[in-house]
This record gives C-alpha cells, sequence and structure tokens, in this order.
C-alpha cells in the first residue's frame, strides 16, 4: 500500500505541475524585433515586431520605445505559425535610441533585436527577462548569446527533458545510454540542417503533438516488463532515440525559423543553438546520475523509477489530447 500510495503521490503531483505549466512544454520561443533604416520620406524606419505564440497562448509582451519614437501601423497584425507579426513605421532614429520589453521579467523567453541600418552595417542583441531594456548605441550582443538561448530552451522545454529522464530511466547499461544519447543528439543536428537549408518543414502543430505521443511510448515502455518491451526498445534502442529525436529537432528547429532569426546569422546561431541544447542535455543527464546514485543508497530508485514513468504517461497523455484538439 505505501508503495502504490506513493506512486499515486508522484504522479498526481506531476500531472498538476504539469498541467499548470504545459504551455512552457516545448514552448521556450523568443520574441523577434527587426529594426531596418529605410529613410523614405517620413519614414526613417521599419519595425518588424513578432511576438511569441505558446499553443495558441500569446504571451503578453509590449515593446515600449522612447517618448520622441511614436510607432504607426504599416498593416494590420498578422497571426502567424508560432507568432503575432506586427509591422510598424517611425520617424526617429531608433539607432540612437532605447527599447524596453514590457512583461519580458515575468516570461520563460528571450526577445532577439536585429538592427540594419542603411549603409548595411548589422548589429543583434538580445533581451532576457533580467535584463529587459536595450541602449542601441550599446555594442551588439556576442554570437555566443545564442549558446544561452540554445540552454534555456532546453530547460524550460519540460517534454524534452522528460524524454531525456525517460531515456535515462529506461537503459541501465552506460555504453548503451553514450550510444542512445549520442543517436538522438545527432538526430537534432540533422534536422537543424535540415531546417536551415529549408528541405525540411512541417506545421508546429502535428509536430508538437507528435512529440507529446514519443513521451507516452516511452513512459509506456518504461512500466511494461521487459520480456513485454517492444522489438525496437529491446535490442536498438539508438533507433528509437534517433527517430524520436528528428522529431524534437524538428519542434525546436521549427519554432525559430518560424519566429525568424538574422539571416546573416542563421548558420552560426542555429549551430550555437544546438550545442546549447546539447550542453543543458549533458547536464541533465549529470544530474540524473547524482540523484539515482543517491536514491539506490536509499534503496528507493525501483519506487522512483516506477512513479516517474507513470507520471510522464499522465503528462504525455494529457499533451497529446490537448495539442490534437487544438489541430482543429
Amino acid at each position: 500500500m505505501m508503495i502504490r500510495a506513493l506512486l499515486v503521490l508522484l504522479a498526481g503531483c506531476f500531472c498538476s505541475a504539469g498541467i499548470g505549466n504545459y504551455a512552457f512544454a516545448h514552448e521556450f520561443r523568443p520574441g523577434h524585433m527587426q529594426l531596418i533604416e529605410v529613410d523614405e520620406g517620413a519614414t526613417r524606419y521599419h519595425v518588424i515586431w513578432k511576438e511569441p505564440i505558446l499553443l495558441n497562448t500569446t504571451v503578453k509582451l509590449d515593446p515600449i520605445f522612447s517618448a520622441e519614437c511614436a510607432m504607426s501601423d504599416v498593416a494590420p497584425p498578422k497571426v502567424g505559425n508560432v507568432a503575432l507579426i506586427y509591422h510598424w513605421r517611425t520617424d526617429c532614429d531608433l539607432g540612437q535610441s532605447s527599447i524596453e520589453i514590457g512583461g519580458l521579467p515575468f516570461s520563460h523567453t528571450d526577445v532577439l533585436v536585429s538592427l540594419t541600418t542603411l549603409d548595411g552595417e548589422k548589429a543583434n542583441y538580445v533581451l532576457r527577462p533580467d535584463a529587459p531594456s536595450l541602449d542601441l548605441r550599446e555594442q551588439a550582443a556576442p554570437v555566443m548569446s545564442y549558446f544561452v538561448i540554445g540552454v534555456e530552451h532546453l530547460v524550460f522545454g519540460i517534454d524534452h527533458v522528460l524524454f531525456v529522464i525517460g531515456l535515462f530511466l529506461f537503459i541501465r547499461d552506460p555504453i548503451a545510454l553514450i550510444k542512445t544519447i549520442t543517436a538522438f543528439t545527432l538526430s537534432h543536428s540533422i534536422t537543424l540542417a535540415l531546417s536551415v537549408l529549408e528541405l525540411v518543414k512541417l506545421d508546429q502543430g502535428p509536430t508538437e503533438a507528435v512529440i507529446a505521443l514519443s513521451i507516452f511510448f516511452l513512459a509506456r515502455e518504461l512500466v511494461q516488463e521487459e520480456h513485454q518491451r517492444s522489438r525496437l526498445t529491446q535490442g536498438r534502442p539508438w533507433v528509437m532515440a534517433f527517430i524520436f529525436g528528428l522529431l524534437h529537432g524538428l519542434g525546436f528547429a521549427g519554432a525559430l525559423a518560424d519566429i525568424g532569426l538574422p539571416k546573416d546569422d542563421l548558420w552560426l546561431s542555429l549551430l550555437l543553438f544546438n550545442v546549447g541544447i546539447e550542453a543543458g542535455q549533458v547536464a541533465v543527464i549529470l544530474v540524473l546520475a547524482v540523484f539515482a546514485w543517491i536514491l539506490s543508497r536509499l534503496g528507493w530508485q525501483n519506487f522512483f523509477n516506477k512513479g516517474a514513468a507513470w507520471s510522464m504517461g499522465c503528462l504525455a497523455t494529457y499533451w497529446t489530447i490537448d495539442r490534437t484538439f487544438l489541430l482543429f
């Protein structure tokens, strides 16, 4: 009875947390603002603002410009796959002004800002929840900022973290675990490369639904006895990880591609973003290894593994149903 009660409690806690925070599952998407100097009569700058949408819910981020920079609409807002897109114009010199993103300190995302001047010079900046203001006269952000964004994307991408946890719990042999995680990493890299080359592009809605289904599949395999598991996971778990890694990578790459990254830094930013994801993944595995060692010393590892598997299945079921309904 004690074991069953513990499992139910763990599942309930995980499910409650997941339902309360489901919008953040695999949904760390940056906002993107493009400032383009044009100097066309009364118009000095065109502004394109892409405000991210998370599972059909807008993350309310409000750009606040200097008092002398009045914005006027060029066209009505457009609803994209993962963002609300605004087009504005102004007659002030944005390159010598400041910008603040209202609501950013209370969000789980960043805002990318790109500035293009008439002479063709380009500068990129990153606004974060702990630094929501930007003076455009300051030096642009280093390209390593995209590495940090990749780490953050993994940390706040709950469903990706759950899949990594599932792989860790599923595979006991360290060598087999390394092979499986490597396959998962390679599949991410392939997906990101195909996304950059625009050879593969899928709608985010179905992709996110199938990602949730992949977690359900892994959770189901975890609760089965070994002889009842599918041949794919029994004999070649790295194949399963590779296939599902392609889907998870599409979730990452598709979000960034739809939001829009600076074209001149696209290859480098996506590379650093991918490296950041993998660094975060390694950190998660190291933390899990320490946690598993502590649980094994206390004799609680089997109880935790079962509870975690049932909790993953509960969350994945909810996400799969919820994301599928959003497609209609």
